[in-house]
């Protein structure tokens, strides 16, 4: 940053690659050796948090480095708003690492095995090369007539800020996942030293972690409400993607840590109304009614001043967040729910559905396709649909978090579907697409009994003896 000079870029990014490469190698061999040193560990996490520590600050400075050299020409807002993710993302990094330290050690005072299993070093898979990708992006300054090396460096350099905000969304969903996942993993230990036995406060406790699973869903909308006034569609779905694995995740652990059933002497709530089910119904209500709302009249006011379309697309938008909330206000007064099944389409896929189109009407507005009418309606139809679809009651639509969650092959085949086709033109289709299956499953869903549909783990035949 002093003298702007490429030996000392091609220096640093060297230094962090062999950094990256002894990170993985110590890591594999923990993973199948195990080394009984005491200090092995705490030489370990020292490293790690000196390294990580120094990394993330530095592509966070960067950052905010590199805003102030770009070209004329440059999109200030997405590069001012591409700085500010990745120091979220930066801050986020650091405390999902000090907090999972923090978990270790209290389990392992408690006398329980670390678990080394490679899917569980986030840090080490994921952090170290989405900073090696940040660091060649952050300290990249264009060089006339640079050697062979730099050329190939230049790639990731001039990547378009659109494609490392789709990674850096991703990496940020993964790490407030891992959170959750340590939490799942060594919190029985924490919470029996704190609690001495005491139930009501163990319980109080626990339902710190749904609650903040759910807030983070809020701000899941929240931001995909901000990323589409700056114009970017496909970035918000993709963050209501993470809002919606919130979703699914607050009721997944409110279940698993037995929140969901009262205490023996608690007095029974007529429609069992708590603190955490008003805040999910909170942050459905921002996420999957109000923000799609949103969304469709940002791009559909664009739509009528570039198209000459006279469409009323106010009072649909309005319509969808009022009938959003109205299914929402059904499904906790509903005292006849059946197990596995919600009755009419549920707000987050109604979201996901209405908002899939939109990338590619953005898309059309951004290319002057000649599909730009079509896809206009299109959205502007589905509105009007989906809202009518979501209060249908009599229609039943299966669990996809469980279902997920039971199903391996569905799951993966998910997963497989999202990363194959995201940093693709066809995003868009193929998420509509899945949306629809969706929307037409109860065809074939209607004879799954509630009693497999409301299974929400794998279940594992048990071996004769």
């Amino acid at each position: 940053m002093l003298n702007q000079s490429m030996t000392a870029y091609i220096a640093g990014l060297c230094f962090l690659l062999t950094s990256m490469f002894f990170d993985l190698i110590d890591g594999w061999f923990a993973a199948r050796y195990r080394p009984q040193a005491k200090l092995a560990h705490l030489a370990d996490r020292i490293m790690d948090k000196a390294v990580y520590s120094m990394i993330f600050p530095m592509v966070a400075v960067g950052m905010m480095w590199r805003y102030q050299h770009l070209p004329e020409g440059a999109n200030l807002k997405l590069e001012m708003l591409h700085v500010v993710l990745v120091l979220i993302l930066c801050v986020t990094v650091l405390m999902r690492d000090n907090f999972a330290h923090f978990m270790r050690n209290f389990s392992l005072r408690r006398g329980e095995e670390e678990e080394f299993k490679e899917i569980t070093r986030l840090r080490t898979m994921i952090a170290a090369p989405i900073g090696v990708l940040l660091y060649l992006y952050a300290f990249y300054l264009p060089v006339v007539d640079g050697s062979e090396l730099y050329s190939w460096i230049s790639w990731f350099g001039e990547m378009n800020p659109r494609h490392l905000i789709m990674v850096e969304i991703l990496f940020l969903i993964i790490n407030l996942g891992s959170i959750a996942g340590y939490c799942r993993k060594y919190g029985t230990a924490c919470l029996d030293d704190l609690c001495l036995g005491d139930e009501v406060l163990r319980r109080r406790i626990l339902s710190v972690f749904p609650n903040a699973l759910t807030v983070m869903n809020a701000l899941m909308g929240l931001l995909a409400i901000f990323f589409a006034d700056q114009g970017r569609f496909k970035e918000a779905y993709l963050i209501l993607l993470g809002a919606a694995f919130f979703d699914k995740l607050d009721g997944a652990v409110a279940r698993k840590l037995g929140l969901t059933t009262p205490l023996p002497n608690q007095k029974q709530n007529k429609y069992s109304i708590t603190l955490g089910g008003v805040l999910d119904d909170i942050s459905d209500t921002v996420s999957f009614c109000i923000a799609p709302a949103i969304m469709f009249y940002f791009l559909m006011e664009r739509f009528i001043s570039e198209s000459g379309e006279t469409i009323s697309f106010l009072w649909v938008a309005i319509g969808y967040a009022v009938l959003g909330v109205i299914r929402l206000i059904f499904f906790i007064l509903d005292r006849k729910s059946i197990p596995g099944f919600f009755k009419g389409l549920p707000v987050p896929a109604a979201a996901l559905l209405v908002t899939a189109p939109l990338i590619m009407l953005d898309s059309a507005l951004d290319q002057g396709s000649t599909n730009l009418i079509f896809w206009g309606w299109l959205c502007f139809w589905l509105m009007i649909g989906t809202s009518l679809l979501m209060n249908s009651y009599f229609i039943r639509y299966i669990h996809v978090g469980r279902l997920l969650s039971r199903n391996r092959r569905f799951m993966w085949f998910t997963i497989i579907m999202i990363l194959s086709f995201m940093f693709t033109p066809y995003f868009g289709y193929a998420s509509f697409f899945y949306m629809i299956l969706y929307v037409f499953s109860p065809l074939y869903t209607w004879r799954i009994s509630p009693e497999i549909a409301a299974i929400e783990t794998r279940q594992h035949p048990v071996a004769s003896s």
